[in-house]
């Protein structure tokens, strides 16, 4: 049985060779814990520091700004929360949108039911937050705006630079930029929201690692008890070696970023060529989405039965966000098109610099004879 082709890289990447061989020499090295004030403790400190302070450089950040968790939906968790819990006093609203990543939704959901107002704001015709509106709905009460600068399922690229005029216009209301989809595929500029997370197993780092810009103007009340670490706002044992990881993985893809970029823009364009010509597929990404995602829906058949029948032909797909189950419509399809049957038929094609031109035109050919019954 043939290898299955891979093209779920917005779920998860390999991890890199380089990355792993990080992570096992600095486990290696660090027996000592961090927060010890013995000598292994503190060769492990010295560790720990040198990295968040290249970690720092490379994100134009302080290295105090840093905060690593688990993952990207723990990062989220701790800024939404956090936050609302600090600015009380500001008011109890919060803006947020429909295209947002379950751990963002989620959160607002629980704030929702402990008395704080949620309102999403509408989106234009290609995905992008109608501004007009959000200056409409952000208020003097409006304690955060959260929004993922790329959308998991379709790919969206909002416009950070106008949300960010239109939120910081109210002194007191605060922006998060869920970053998780946009690093590895876009540039980043992390002085551009108050709070901003991502995580490195999305651009071929490790699993278990999330990152939290915290800029230190923002009040956050810590979601995790148990002393400080690394920083006040999450505290544990830390963990020199993920930390080491994860600056591997960014030091790796910032040096390599344009020419991924181009690679993907190449392939994205031929497949989108090519599905066209099958009756009854429709693109659903907008021109304007980053070339690393597409998403299509196909008449007739619902996402996972697509995502299904392309499995048994050996080539992996999402019908959504790998943290979303597969039997409800796709949020990001149904703001984009108004149309919860084609959001239903949608599944997510998702691309890195590892996908081949051979391997999209296989694709192409599987979901072709999955329409004509083959």
């Amino acid at each position: 049985m043939k290898k299955p082709v891979y093209f779920d890289y917005c779920a998860n990447t390999p991890v890199d060779p380089s990355v792993l061989e990080t992570y096992v020499k600095t486990a290696s090295q660090c027996v000592g814990n961090a927060n010890s004030v013995h000598a292994m403790g503190r060769a492990s400190k010295a560790v720990m520091d040198d990295v968040l302070a290249k970690m720092a450089a490379l994100l134009h950040v302080r290295p105090d700004e840093i905060i690593l968790t688990s993952g990207a939906t723990e990062a989220n968790n701790l800024a939404l929360k956090g936050i609302a819990a600090a600015t009380r006093h500001v008011g109890k609203h919060i803006v947020s949108t429909s295209l947002e990543h379950s751990s963002i939704s989620a959160s607002l959901s629980m704030l929702q039911m402990e008395g704080y107002e949620i309102d999403l704001c509408p989106l234009t015709s290609d995905g992008t937050i109608d501004l007009e509106e959000l200056a409409d709905l952000v208020r003097d009460d409006t304690c955060l705006v959260s929004i993922s600068l790329v959308d998991s399922e379709a790919g969206v690229i909002q416009p950070v630079k106008k949300i960010a005029e239109i939120v910081h216009s109210h002194p007191k209301t605060l922006l998060h930029m869920d970053a998780t989809q946009a690093m590895g595929k876009i540039p980043v500029d992390f002085a551009i929201a108050d709070t901003v997370s991502f995580a490195p197993h999305k651009f071929f780092g490790l699993n278990g690692c999330g990152v939290l810009i915290k800029h230190e103007h923002v009040p956050l009340v810590p979601q995790n008890s148990g002393g400080a670490s690394t920083t006040l706002y999450r505290s544990g044992t830390p963990d020199p070696a993920m930390a080491a990881a994860c600056l591997c993985a960014l030091e790796k893809m910032y040096a390599s970023l344009s020419n991924w970029q181009s690679h993907c823009e190449k392939l994205n364009a031929y497949l989108r060529r090519e599905l066209t010509k099958i009756e009854g597929l429709k693109i659903n990404s907008p021109d304007h989405a980053v070339p690393q995602i597409l998403n299509i829906s196909l008449h007739g058949y619902k996402g996972f039965e697509m995502q299904k029948a392309l499995d048994e032909k050996g080539y992996c797909v999402s019908v959504k966000s790998a943290c979303t189950s597969d039997y409800l419509p796709s949020h990001a399809v149904m703001a984009l098109t108004k149309d919860r049957k084609r959001a239903l038929e949608s599944f997510r094609i998702s691309l890195s610099p590892l996908t081949t031109m051979e391997e999209c035109q296989g694709l192409a050919e599987a979901i072709r004879e999955i329409h004509e019954g083959k």
